[in-house]
């Protein structure tokens, strides 16, 4: 469903501040729905459902992981292929805190910090992903290849299936 009203985030001026071709998607949220309902809600693969995650390191520094919505991080394996003793989730409101969106609409363009950004290897093999716009029930369809471009993320093996 691709709509001309979307909203503008600071993840859209990112984007067009980048010249990053994208298609905009908005959906019904559904809160703790994920990527099963976004993908559903847009009829395509969950695989190709990219996830923002928000997490931190033994010191308390955040970092973003961009996962296959239909596989969790390893975070041991992200620890270890990053240099890191540990590695956990944020807490929402921490996560909310360094990023400046609300979590649900956590996208990795446009964050209020900036943040090391690692990316599961395989998300580079899709044709298009949809990964978070900046507010709850809003993707955007990019190559995975501009995300390589725009935010230079190290790209790591840390997923774990379903």
């Amino acid at each position: 469903m691709k709509s001309e009203n979307a909203p503008e985030t600071p993840a859209t001026a990112y984007l067009r501040q980048h010249g990053i071709a994208h298609s905009n998607h908005l959906y019904a949220y559904e809160e703790h729905g994920g990527t099963k309902i976004s993908a559903r809600e847009l009829n395509v693969a969950e695989h190709a459902v990219v996830k923002t995650l928000v997490m931190e390191d033994e010191n308390g520094k955040p970092l973003i992981v961009l996962m296959h919505g239909d596989c969790k991080v390893s975070t041991k394996e992200l620890a270890r292929q990053s240099d890191r003793k540990k590695i956990e989730p944020c807490k929402p409101e921490v996560a909310n805190r360094h990023t400046g969106f609300l979590v649900g609409g956590t996208s990795p363009f446009g964050t209020k910090k900036q943040m090391p950004i690692f990316i599961e290897k395989s998300i580079l093999d899709l044709p298009l992903i949809y990964i978070n716009g900046g507010r709850r029930g809003f993707l955007v369809g990019v190559h995975p290849h501009d995300i390589l471009r725009a935010l230079s993320p190290t790209v790591v093996e840390a997923a774990l299936k379903g």
